[in-house]
């Protein structure tokens, strides 16, 4: 029997270390244990997290860290941040990434899997939905226990642009990013309003004489995530948020819609990727798949994301 409040963070790297730091702020686990190759590293940084227990706003989360996967068998949720990055200066592309992470993912996952058929698997290894794919159909695993944090990031990075925009609180934005985690991921703008109000009408709700202009939207939504990396050195802070708002959906059995990666079983006409779209997420991991109305030429876009991680995975040699 799985322990609800236990946590297993693979990798401990800037991502890993962000989100095992986000995950005790929002008090999401009695107990969180670092895996990673460098045991100096997650021991350091299980360390090192150990102490803010002792203030008085905190709680008293048990930290370890160890490279043996046998910890995985009671978790109730294991997130995998594991695999090398894109570095500042390198082509902006995730998917550049494939072959090695698909490698790594394959060891990683083989080593959890020994352990666990319960423990609900988060992905954020990039390319993740290559990442995703991997694990969901190389592996005897429940599939619906298997999800990328996928477009969650440029949603809210969408949302936060959009708020930016009008001078409104982000949270008030609604509309989804789908498709790939990279690139070829597209604003959903048939889903997207702030407040209830809807899309046409924000110009005139919030008194704006330049209307908006949606192209300059999404290139700043691709441009801003590889301005982070060029100018900080990487990004993590947004997509641990990403992850624990996945942790939270689980944990409470929130039942959540939120856009997520896994295996397109036809959805759209797709198969054979993974791909985010608005997902309904539970203690169990996913529930349902909302195959939402989109225009043509979202549609279009949706097939281009699908075409551009089926290359990827092509390309590393992945059926």
């Amino acid at each position: 029997m799985n322990n609800r409040r236990k946590i297993v963070v693979v990798g401990t790297s800037n991502v890993g270390s962000a989100v095992v730091n986000k995950i005790a702020d929002f008090q999401l686990a009695s107990e969180i244990v670092l895996i990673d190759l460098n045991q100096d590293k997650a021991w350091g940084e299980a360390t090192d997290s150990s102490h803010a227990t002792a203030c008085v706003y905190s709680t008293n989360i048990k930290f370890r860290a160890t490279d043996d996967y046998s910890v995985c068998k009671d978790a109730n949720i294991v997130i995998i941040c594991a695999g090398p990055s894109i570095r500042p200066g390198e082509t902006p592309d995730r998917l550049k990434l494939a072959g090695t992470n698909a490698k790594i993912m394959s060891s990683v996952f083989g080593n959890i899997s020994k352990y666990t058929k319960e423990a609900v698997i988060i992905l954020i290894t990039n390319p993740l939905d290559v990442a995703t794919y991997v694990v969901s159909t190389q592996f005897d695993y429940p599939r619906e226990k298997i999800l990328g944090t996928g477009t969650m990031l440029e949603t809210y990075r969408f949302r936060r642009i959009l708020a930016n925009k009008y001078e409104v609180d982000p949270k008030n934005i609604n509309g989804y990013v789908l498709g790939e985690h990279g690139n070829a991921a597209f604003v959903a703008w048939s889903t997207t309003g702030c407040a209830g109000f809807p899309l046409e009408k924000l110009d005139e709700y919030f008194h704006h004489t330049t209307p908006l202009d949606k192209k300059a939207v999404e290139q700043e939504l691709i441009n801003v995530a590889y301005d982070v990396i060029n100018k900080k050195g990487f990004t993590n802070t947004g997509v641990a948020m990403a992850a624990c708002r996945f942790v939270k959906s689980v944990l409470y059995d929130e039942h959540t819609i939120l856009p997520a990666s896994a295996v397109m079983n036809g959805e759209y006409g797709i198969t054979d990727v993974a791909l985010s779209m608005p997902r309904m997420i539970c203690a169990d991991g996913i529930m349902r798949v909302f195959e939402v109305s989109l225009t043509d030429e979202e549609l279009e876009k949706m097939h281009a994301a699908a075409k551009s991680v089926r290359s990827a995975l092509d390309g590393a040699g992945i059926k």
